[in-house]
């Protein structure tokens, strides 16, 4: 029961509701869960002012569990296009308005109470193998300046002592170094610029993505036909006379960096632009002490220049990848998304690719099976709404991706969708033994097509492109990233997935599978699940038990 006070009313409530401040607090009371050593387990507490404007509210925990306790303040962002006008009707809203979405920290004054708005607390407890099992009492305490209270909620955590595995899903966010540089206005690769890459990496490790897209030259991705985006190139490059020269130094400095926070894998930069693979990405070249751009959107794919220039870079990427020990943990794309009317040119840049790579995957997002069908593509990404065809035809190491185009019946994580639709996610990538997903906007701080540097904290929708939510998952703070309701409930689905893989290692996969699908109407597919968060919050927690049943005694 939510606390009333004539002064604050208060509200335990899962990670899987979003507040709204002009609208009326429905959700079901929500005090008592279990999570495994070493999981990130999150929920929140809502309160609303009954009074006037209270500029000073402090919060305090109060558990023994204090010192792995987190708290932020679920902040609003603006969208203007939550949604696309033949949306279907698993949303929140559809109207433009504020959204609860980024994560601030809570400063030392505390909270302002305004009044008649319902607002949250994102309560984040990090549990470590130091933490003792059995049930842990959370107090979150409110209040005023002078020390009365105001409200409290208690929210009881039984740890169970039996830790999460590894995580073996490979996941990726894609991560633009340029838009870094353009947002604090920083030169790239300057200190500074390393600095807060630094950051961002290790936050994007924190939750879950263990890849990291890697800049060999400026992506080719989501840019304007003659255009360009801020030069991002990790390798250097001498043209001497028709040949070549070239610098590893700063990929290899890139590699330690991301290697030091648990980054495991490296995807690199697409060789061809997107939409179809019939150019070279922009490649900066010195000759003769003179930088100068030497390929772009003026350059053939196919032609004998730029592949005179990868015959020769590619040779000598491959010898660097043996140096650096890293043959089993590096990725290669040709072009991303192509349709079938680019068939042909896919298919004659994936050959010059492969003539060179063939040893290692190489991998594109895409939709259309033929892709796959005609050996263009051994490692294809479909999205999640037309993944079907490949998993009827038992693909090999399957990943998937969704984007903006995937916001009817299928999971995702828009700005409108509830936090469930984004969660239910890890029980999908489990039952179809998915290996690895990928996402095009981690921190895409533009409009579509890199045309304008955008506010995020204004823009959500690439300048009315994109459904909000779909162009990035942090938000830009003052030194480095604040985090997204978003960003920690994707998290919690990639918890899930490594829970019941957990749970497989005891019982199998038949019977994982069945628990996961007991008493529903009907199988769960990447288009058809339960989409009641109710269900996904008690679905975790009868994981949960029979990990319990089997791995303590």
């Amino acid at each position: 029961m939510a606390e009333v006070n004539r002064i604050l009313e208060t509200k335990c409530i899962s990670s899987l509701e979003k507040v709204f401040p002009d609208e009326e607090l429905t959700s079901t009371s929500f005090n008592n869960a279990s999570a495994l050593i070493n999981e990130t387990y999150s929920f929140q507490v809502a309160y609303r002012n009954n009074q006037s404007l209270s500029n000073q509210i402090s919060i305090e925990v109060e558990s023994e569990l204090q010192d792995l306790i987190a708290l932020r303040s679920v902040g609003l962002a603006p969208s203007e296009l939550p949604c696309y006008a033949d949306h279907d009707d698993n949303i929140l809203r559809a109207t433009s308005g504020l959204y609860p979405d980024p994560l601030y920290s809570i400063q030392e004054d505390g909270l302002v109470g305004l009044p008649k708005q319902w607002r949250a607390i994102w309560v984040t407890v990090n549990l470590n193998d130091q933490v003792t099992s059995g049930i842990h009492n959370i107090r979150i305490v409110f209040k005023t300046e002078d020390g009365q209270r105001l409200g409290e909620e208690v929210f009881k955590l039984n740890v169970i002592p039996v830790s999460l595995p590894e995580q073996k899903l490979i996941h990726t966010e894609w991560f633009y170094a340029d838009c870094l540089a353009l947002e604090y206005n920083v030169e790239v690769f300057s200190v500074k610029h390393w600095e807060l890459m630094d950051k961002y990496i290790h936050t994007a490790a924190k939750h879950g993505m263990n890849m990291i897209y890697t800049p060999l030259f400026t992506p080719p991705l989501d840019t304007e036909v003659g255009g360009e985006r801020l030069t991002v190139q990790l390798i250097g490059v001498d043209k001497v006379g028709t040949h070549y020269a070239f610098d590893f130094s700063k990929l290899k400095d890139w590699i330690e960096m991301c290697k030091k926070h648990g980054i495991k894998y490296f995807e690199f930069s697409h060789f061809f632009t997107q939409w179809g693979a019939k150019h070279a990405p922009k490649i900066i070249a010195n000759e003769n002490d003179v930088e100068s751009k030497i390929f772009g959107w003026d350059t053939d794919a196919t032609g004998e220049e730029y592949s005179q220039f990868l015959s020769e870079f590619l040779p000598q990427l491959v010898a660097f990848i043996k140096e650096q020990d890293l043959e089993d943990y590096v990725y290669f794309h040709v072009s991303d998304e192509p349709t079938l009317e680019h068939l042909e040119s896919y298919q004659k840049a994936s050959a010059i690719v492969h003539k060179y790579l063939a040893n290692f995957p190489i991998m594109d997002a895409l939709s259309d099976y033929e892709f796959y069908e005609k050996g263009y593509v051994k490692h294809p990404i479909p999205a999640n709404d037309h993944i079907e065809p490949f998993i009827e035809n038992n693909v090999n190491d399957l990943w998937t991706y969704y984007c903006c185009v995937q916001y009817k019946d299928v999971s995702n994580r828009f700005f409108t969708f509830p936090s469930s639709r984004n969660r239910v996610i890890g029980l999908q990538l489990y039952k179809f033994n998915i290996k690895g997903f990928l996402h095009w906007g981690y921190n895409f701080w533009l409009t579509q097509y890199s045309k304008k540097v955008i506010n995020p904290y204004e823009n959500t929708d690439a300048g009315y492109a994109f459904a909000s939510g779909d162009a990035f998952l942090v938000y830009p703070g003052e030194d480095g990233p604040i985090e997204s309701v978003r960003l920690e409930v994707f998290y919690e689905a990639l918890q899930d997935l490594r829970a019941l893989e957990l749970l497989e290692n005891k019982i199998g996969k038949e019977h994982v599978v069945a628990l996961l699908e007991k008493e529903i109407e009907h199988p769960i597919t990447f288009k058809q699940y339960p989409s009641e968060s109710e269900w996904l919050l008690e679905k975790r927690e009868q994981i949960n038990s029979l990990i319990a049943k089997e791995f303590v005694k």
